[in-house]
């Protein structure tokens, strides 16, 4: 008992000194210089989060990682710097999404836009493996150099799905469900041991849609003719010179010998500055004028608070926090408008209406909605969206998906496998309706039948009344077809192609600003310091598994891996029904 009460007055008087610190560093001001002459510096090898949940796990475990937001804002804040004189970017097999690449590739576009220049630095575009997705990323700069031991992986995009069909029925298990209607393609991971005609369709048209994006970005950069591309990613992969003599890159060369090249482009006394350190450092961009509330809708929705789950590494949008963002943003006389950031996969139809209702409400009050959307905006993620006055979706990013699916995996041939037995009472005649260890009866199936129907008819009127599209036309495009944003445009599910700064122009303008004026942009709901969090972990928002330590941390980045592969064969934790707005899982070579 000694003991812990010694290590709780040294963890005490550890917090006291640590709060001494940040107090003094606050008061002083110390943050650092920005050179008079700066390279940025980046890593873009990586994947990066659009926000970080404001848990005391999610902050532990991604101390190291940047969001999305932060990297597109310190390109733009030195492209009108100054100070900054060109930018050094590391570039690989970043497991980015299109749309992320591409948000990035844009800012990287208007960094060069103001006379600055930008070199990208690969070690290899995929090593026996694909880089056609960071080689796309790579061609906004305006040289490339490779690592002479490097390749250039541009070999052309492969999607691909699993199917548990007959992995159930070895294990004496089957599902039991159904769909609206049949490109609502998330049903047939459990059902089918290959792609329908419906889902086969709707998958090559988002490759051919993303190939090509990738073909126009690529060839306008590196001054391809258009219809030579298919025969150049043909030919590919391409090994050292051989991409030199292709023009897909400028020239072979070690990281030492690509930064002296910049040193030199730069001129004398240029310092390297990487990119979080240049944001801290010379301030974020829109932090004064008029108020613009910034919320995100990230992960699979959910029903309650939004969460981190520190085995998967993933993260959730629950309805309390982003409707209740979405409420405070909307009663705040001050803010002006609303940029609702929103990247999910879907998820619970009742948490997404929650969602939704909210939206709808704040355009009542005045409040103009924008709509930026991410990697994914499908099903639930496009539900959320769909009542903004705008709604802004990058080329790449995979949308739509308006449709609804549930069912159940049937076990009882499982527990006759292994020898259990299972026994119950029940009172109600639809109270088996949801055990699996018994199917449908036919009143409870027309019981499902009909809910299935009831979410399909008011997912579609919605999306008429909020898009303004005629009803009929929405029944043609929906059927949980899942369309790429570049073809949502053109049938009218989003309004504009573009990243944060297309949607922030749009926020400033229904909001009656002028383009020319500053805003600052507001997270809600108010981000807690980790402190903060970490004391805050045993009220009723928060579950106990935030109180996890660094040593956890550690150990779960192991854990993570496993996780994410018997989540991909279906063997998970989740509520009922939670996935009933939902998109098709996939593996993207790209």
């Amino acid at each position: 008992m000694s003991k812990v009460i010694v290590r709780f007055f040294a963890i005490l008087g550890a917090l006291s000194l640590a709060g001494m610190v940040i107090v003094l560093v606050a008061v002083i001001g110390v943050k650092g210089r920005v050179p008079s002459k700066t390279i940025l510096e980046a890593d873009l090898e990586k994947s990066f989060l659009e926000d970080v949940p404001d848990t005391p796990a999610s902050r532990l475990m991604s101390t190291e990682r940047q969001t999305l937001r932060d990297v597109v804002d310190a390109i733009d804040r030195g492209a009108n710097d100054d100070r900054v004189v060109g930018m050094i970017a590391r570039i690989g097999a970043a497991p980015m999404g299109m749309a992320q690449t591409q948000e990035i590739r844009d800012a990287v576009l208007r960094f060069r836009a103001h006379k600055k220049f930008a070199v990208a630095y690969s070690e290899t575009f995929g090593e026996f493996g694909p880089g056609n997705g960071a080689y796309y990323l790579a061609t906004a700069f305006d040289q490339i150099y490779l690592q002479p031991s490097g390749d250039v992986g541009l070999t052309g995009i492969i999607m691909e799905s699993p199917f548990v069909k007959n992995t159930l029925g070895k294990l004496g298990m089957s599902f039991h469900g159904d769909h609206r209607y049949e490109y609502k393609a998330a049903l047939n991971f459990y059902t089918e041991t290959k792609y329908t005609a419906a889902h086969k369709e709707e998958m090559t048209a988002i490759m051919n849609s993303w190939f090509n994006q990738m073909k126009d970005g690529v060839c306008q950069a590196r001054q391809i003719p258009p219809e030579k591309f298919q025969s150049i990613v043909d030919a590919g992969p391409y090994l050292g010179q051989e991409a030199v003599a292709a023009k897909l890159v400028d020239g072979v060369a070690y990281r030492d010998e690509v930064y002296g090249k910049v040193k030199q482009q730069a001129g004398k006394h240029a310092e390297l500055l990487y990119l979080d350190k240049y944001l801290d450092r010379a301030g974020r961009l829109h932090d004064h004028g008029e108020k613009v509330a910034l919320v995100y809708g990230v992960g699979a929705v959910t029903r309650g608070k939004s969460d981190f789950d520190p085995v998967e590494g993933s993260v959730t949008m629950g309805s309390d926090t982003v409707a209740g963002a979405i409420r405070a943003a909307a009663d705040d006389k001050d803010v002006k408008a609303i940029l609702f950031r929103v990247d999910s996969p879907g998820g619970s139809y009742v948490a997404s209406d929650a969602i939704w209702r909210e939206v709808v409400r704040a355009r009542q009050a005045g409040k103009p909605v924008i709509v930026s959307m991410g990697n994914l905006a499908g099903s639930g993620g496009y539900f959320v969206a769909m009542a903004a006055d705008k709604i802004v979706a990058q080329p790449g990013t995979i949308t739509a998906s308006i449709g609804v699916l549930g069912g159940k995996v049937l076990t009882s041939g499982f527990w006759d496998k292994v020898g259990l037995t299972w026994d119950e009472v029940h009172n109600g005649e639809k109270a088996t309706m949801f055990t699996g260890t018994e199917d449908y009866t036919p009143a409870e199936w027309g019981r499902f039948e009909a809910w299935l129907d009831r979410v399909y008819v008011d997912f579609t009127g919605k999306v008429a009344d909020g898009r303004k599209i005629p009803k009929e036309k929405v029944l043609e495009i929906a059927k949980g077809r899942i369309w790429s944003g570049e073809d949502a445009k053109n049938l009218g599910l989003v309004d504009e192609l573009g990243g944060f700064d297309t949607a922030l122009k749009l926020a400033k303008k229904a909001a009656g600003i002028a383009e020319s004026d500053e805003v600052k942009l507001v997270v809600y709901p108010r981000q807690k310091g980790f402190l903060e969090a970490l004391l805050q972990r045993n009220e009723a928002d928060n579950s106990d598994k935030e109180a996890v330590g660094l040593a956890l941390a550690r150990v779960l980045q192991d854990v993570q891996p496993a996780a994410r592969e018997l989540k991909a064969l279906g063997v998970a934790a989740k509520k009922d029904q939670e996935d009933v707005l939902k998109m098709p899982e996939m593996e993207v070579g790209r």
